[in-house]
């Protein structure tokens, strides 16, 4: 039997709450309702101890807003598929908010059967990630990585993800299923250098080779997962010793 993924509604209307539960058939969904909540402060307030696969969130609520939830939520859980409930009036401010992690936008009243197919979107993305993580990192049988074995995949996965900019100790941690305090001490124990540092020598590689090419600072950084433009300057000078602005005069670009 296939995990049954969890799901939070946040809405302040609690008719709007209770329809959600009540419209669907989450277990043929494989899914179930775990939570409520009816501001994006009392979602923040219980989240970890539902811990959430998918939130509903209703992105008019006093308090704390949707989007405002969305910005506090996805740091913590960079993983949680956030849908966002909106109104036709507030639409435009959703889109607006296009930047954030948001899996799917929908109207209010929502119309059931799209609903069951975001559903399905979600799911589909859950069990891909979740057969990921099981097929190169968990042993099930122990939920204990090997040795070095392990280490080597965790590594493989940086190498082929390092542009992303969400990827860092965290997200690592999270999807692999360790708290990033083991995690660190056992990437520096089988490695001899912290996961900090053979993530950014990974990006800095890359940025030279941006560098190299003439391109702007700023387009380097986003290109090699460092959007951040004033911690991505700090990165470079400290692993190259100089300026990004010099180190591409040096090379006569």
């Amino acid at each position: 039997m296939g995990r049954v993924y969890r799901v939070m509604i946040i809405d302040d209307e609690e008719s709007a709450r209770k329809l959600m539960r009540a419209a669907f058939k989450w277990d043929e969904l494989g899914m179930e309702v775990v939570g409520e909540a009816a501001s994006g402060i009392e979602a923040i307030n219980v989240i970890d101890d539902i811990r959430p696969d998918i939130a509903f969130v209703d992105i008019s609520m006093p308090f704390m807003d949707g989007i405002e939830f969305t910005e506090t939520a996805t740091e913590r859980y960079p993983n949680l598929i956030i849908i966002i409930m909106t109104a036709i009036d507030k639409f435009e401010y959703a889109r607006k908010c296009v930047s954030l992690p948001v899996f799917d936008y929908m109207l209010k009243p929502m119309v059931r059967d799209e609903v069951i197919k975001v559903l399905q979107r979600a799911k589909n993305k859950l069990d891909s990630r979740k057969d990921i993580v099981e097929n190169t990192v968990l042993d099930k049988e122990s939920e204990v990585l090997s040795e070095t074995a392990s280490t080597e995949l965790i590594k493989k996965y940086v190498k082929e993800n390092f542009m992303d900019s969400k990827l860092n100790l965290a997200f690592i941690a999270q999807n692999f299923g360790f708290s990033p305090s083991y995690l660190s001490r056992k990437f520096k124990q089988d490695t001899g250098k912290n996961f900090v540092e053979y993530l950014t020598d990974l990006r800095m590689k890359k940025a030279l080779k941006y560098a190299e090419t003439g391109y702007k600072m700023y387009q380097t950084a986003g290109e090699v997962g460092i959007p951040d433009p004033n911690y991505f300057s700090r990165c470079f000078k400290k692993y190259t010793g100089m300026s990004y602005s010099d180190y591409v005069t040096e090379k006569g670009m």
